[in-house]
């Protein structure tokens, strides 16, 4: 029984480092910069490409690709790929850049004989945007800052140089872009985590849209104080900074940034919100429409209170009693209304055609069908026509005519008969 016991731990244990362990290096874009003075004075800073290898392993280890740039990421109270789990190395956008500390020194709270730092941030993003992760990476070094920007005096990193590398910080947010209804409360996630415990961290939420930029909350750990609202502080201690907007209107789309500042280092995520409202769909006529033949009757479909503008609306016509394989469904020529803006700032429009009665098109199908970016799938409403052939008035003037001229006849003939039953009985007398 310990034997068995034994073993499922150890497949237990195994299956556990599988999954933490199951991507050991990803492709990455390193973008370096390299900074010069030009002839006016003026800081120009050039953006250069580069290959890069982001490997997880041991200080021991080779890299994977001896003639690329290898960032070797080894063991720390912070194991990114934590953050990873079930994701696939091809669905991750990897970027590492260098991260200016403008100089400033600060000894990061960890062991190790090396006074100084090199520093970089890794971005992983899903390719579907479901999460991104920010990581800093610090590389120690003897070398001393100069006291002023470091951009100006990068150390230049090889094609062919492999770089030791521990994570001391991560961010992530798994909600990088947000659509949500109108008037609805959402949460816009922001998590970060730190190697160490830090006595003084800033976390701050900015809004930005259309050039302007608004502080929403912040606090700082040391100090105890906070501004604005929407972050539970309990949370914080943990590391959730997520902000709560608790209802959304149309003035709450924009770029929401969430920051944490740790001496020497600051990072933030972008979470775009964007609001949604679907369309009120209805028609001017009920599920059946009856009419005469020859008869015209203007049909409109509208939709109404969507947001954002765009919005498709399309009338299609098939008839139901077309046996096997049904055609696909003709489109009707119709008229589109502009558009009209609403006090709460969502959008109304309508598509009509007008509509002849045939007896030829009579049980035909009509389907007005909208699709919006806040649909799963098209909005239909139908309805079905009936056309009544004409009343045939001679025929009716006819028989009027005839059912007279009989009980004309019919009463001539009563009159006819009395006039000489009385005539007999007049002679008959003595």
């Amino acid at each position: 029984m310990g034997l068995i016991l034994r073993i499922l731990i150890y497949l237990y244990l195994y299956a556990g480092m599988q999954c933490v362990h199951q991507i050991s290096w990803l492709r990455c874009q390193f973008i370096d910069e390299h900074v010069s003075v030009n002839s006016e004075g003026h800081t120009v800073t050039e953006l250069r490409h580069r290959e890069a290898k982001l490997q997880f392993g041991q200080k021991e280890d080779t890299p994977i690709n001896p003639n690329a740039i290898t960032f070797l990421v080894i063991g720390s109270k912070l194991e990114m790929r934590r953050y990873l789990e079930g994701v696939e190395a091809d669905q991750l956008k990897c970027e590492i850049r260098r991260y200016s500390t403008a100089g400033i020194h600060v000894r990061w709270p960890v062991k190790g004989t090396k006074e100084y730092n090199r520093w970089f941030t890794c971005t992983l993003k899903h390719i579907k945007g479901l999460f991104t992760v920010t990581s800093f990476l610090r590389h120690p070094s003897d070398q001393p800052p100069s006291g002023r920007p470091d951009y100006h005096s990068w150390s230049p990193i090889s094609n062919t140089e492999m770089l030791i590398t521990t994570v001391t910080m991560v961010m992530i947010t798994q909600s990088p872009s947000v659509k949500v209804e109108l008037r609805s409360q959402t949460k816009l996630h922001c998590q970060f985590f730190l190697d160490h415990k830090a006595p003084n961290v800033t976390v701050e939420w900015h809004w930005q849209h259309h050039g302007t930029r608004t502080q929403l909350f912040k606090h700082n750990s040391r100090s105890g104080q906070s501004q604005g609202t929407g972050v539970r502080l309990t949370s914080l201690i943990e590391g959730d900074a997520s902000y709560t907007l608790l209802s959304s209107e149309m003035g709450s789309e924009g770029t929401y940034v969430c920051s944490v500042s740790v001496m020497p280092l600051s990072a933030s995520l972008d979470i775009k919100l964007y609001v949604k409202e679907h369309p009120q769909v209805s028609l001017n006529i009920g599920p059946t429409l009856s009419l005469q033949e020859g008869s015209v009757k203007k049909v409109v479909c509208a939709a109404e209170r969507f947001y954002p503008l765009d919005v498709e609306i399309t009338w299609y016509q098939h008839d139901p009693a077309v046996s096997g394989q049904r055609p696909p469904p003709a489109k009707v020529l119709q008229e589109l209304s502009s558009h009209k803006s609403n006090p709460d700032k969502t959008f109304s429009s309508s598509a009509y055609f007008y509509l002849e009665a045939l007896v030829g098109v009579s049980g035909r199908l009509f389907t007005c069908s909208v699709s919006h970016e806040s649909l799963n799938e098209p909005i239909r409403k139908s309805f079905t026509l009936h056309v009544k052939e004409p009343i045939n008035w001679r025929f009716y003037v006819v028989f009027i005519m005839v059912v007279l001229l009989l009980l004309y006849l019919g009463m001539k003939l009563v009159y006819w008969s009395l006039d000489i039953r009385r005539r007999k009985k007049y002679t008959e007398q003595p």
